[in-house]
Order: C-alpha cells, then structure tokens, then sequence
C-alpha cells in the first residue's frame, strides 16, 4: 500500500472505492465520496483493509452457528 493507491474495502454490507491519503504504522486514511458527503476522510485499521471483505460462506457459517445455539 502507498499513498495515492486507489483500494476497495468493505463498508457497511458492500464495498467502496477510496484513494489512501495517509498512512500511519497501524491506520490508513482514505478519501472516499459518500453521495452526501464528497470528499470525506476515514480512518481503518491496515490490517482490516489487507484482509479484505469477508467471504458469503464465511457469513452464512457463522449465521448456521448462530441459530443452532439459539434452538438448543
């Protein structure tokens, strides 16, 4: 990762596109246009962005698990 680096991350169910304007030893801060709010700066932790989103089958395990708790 570099500064000026266009990245995909996830964000609240789905993914956005953001450029990386500064990079600290554990945060990275990204410039990313909301349709509010153009522009907007936020901060995530490096090692969320490089494991990127989490897969569907890892969701749905974790919903099957849920659920099988809950019943018994």
């Amino acid at each position: 990762m570099k500064v000026g680096e266009k990245i995909t991350f996830a964000f609240a169910g789905g993914e956005k596109e953001g450029v990386i304007e500064r990079l600290t030893p554990k945060n990275a801060f990204l410039r990313v246009d909301f349709p509010h709010h153009k522009n907007k700066l936020i901060a995530r932790k490096i090692s969320v962005l490089e494991a990127g989103p989490p897969s569907t089958k890892d969701k749905k395990k974790k919903e099957k698990k849920k659920k099988e708790k809950k019943k018994k």
